[in-house]
């Protein structure tokens, strides 16, 4: 399920939410070079998040092959701040537009339960809890780790606790047909979460192509960290917008 909308009115401009998606493109743009080959593989070399070298479980020079003629050979170096910057780090196009376009379906409504500093240590807490999610799966795993999605896995756990009863209007693909509907938020988000645990049991002590446990560590994060977090009269203000509103949300 792809989200298309959500029906969710906001109070404050977005200006977190927004200077994320920002810095996400930039470092696309400048720093990966758009998804250009030498400018991606230097990037995954040196910003990515690698647990075997990150815990120096696996032996300095083990090399990493990226693409034809292209490689990354670890050396020890102290790979901490891998633990944030991989986050901004994004593997082409598909990747960094579906990863963006969840962030700004949900991002707004979570900043505006919380306000964009709040928001934005909320963000970085959430990467860090997906980072160690997916280091706890594999310590000795040697495949770059890149991606906000443990972050945005994070944001929509927060979304699911604050508005479990707002619609997402969503494509659904049946087949060769797709169609849409709108499908309150805990269902909708609920099934994304249950998608990640399922595709992430089998790669537990063994490689694995996407970061499911990322997700799901992020999304777990979100919805223990949303309650002492986001601010209860900012909530208030939300549920005032919406008088009509079956269910009032308070945490």
């Amino acid at each position: 399920m792809f989200p298309i909308r959500d029906e969710n009115p906001t109070l404050r401009t977005p200006v977190a939410t927004i200077g994320l998606i920002v810095v996400n493109l930039f470092v696309w743009m400048f720093v990966q070079g758009a998804g250009s080959d030498v400018p991606l593989a230097r990037s995954l070399c040196l910003y990515s998040l690698i647990p075997g070298e990150l815990l120096n479980s696996v032996p300095v020079g083990t090399r990493i092959d990226l693409a034809e003629n292209m490689a990354c050979v670890l050396d020890g170096k102290d790979g901490l701040s891998t633990l944030i910057t991989h986050a901004f780090l994004h593997g082409g196009w598909f990747h960094i537009i579906s990863n963006l376009w969840f962030l700004w379906i949900f991002g707004d409504n979570v900043e505006d339960a919380m306000g964009p500093f709040r928001f934005l240590g909320f963000y970085a807490v959430c990467i860090l809890a997906a980072a160690a999610a997916q280091i706890f799966a594999d310590p000795a795993a040697i495949t770059p780790m890149v991606g906000a999605s443990g972050a945005i896995g994070g944001v929509m756990g927060a979304y699911a606790r604050l508005y479990p009863r707002a619609y997402v209007h969503t494509l659904i693909p049946l087949g060769f047909f797709i169609t849409t509907a709108a499908i309150p938020a805990v269902y909708m988000l609920g099934y994304w979460f249950f998608i990640q645990l399922i595709s992430a049991v089998p790669a537990v002590g063994g490689p694995a192509q996407i970061a499911f446990w990322a997700h799901a560590g992020g999304f777990v994060a979100g919805l223990l960290l949303i309650k002492p977090i986001s601010r209860q009269d900012y909530i208030d203000e939300h549920n005032r917008l919406m008088p009509n509103q079956s269910a009032k949300y308070r945490l």
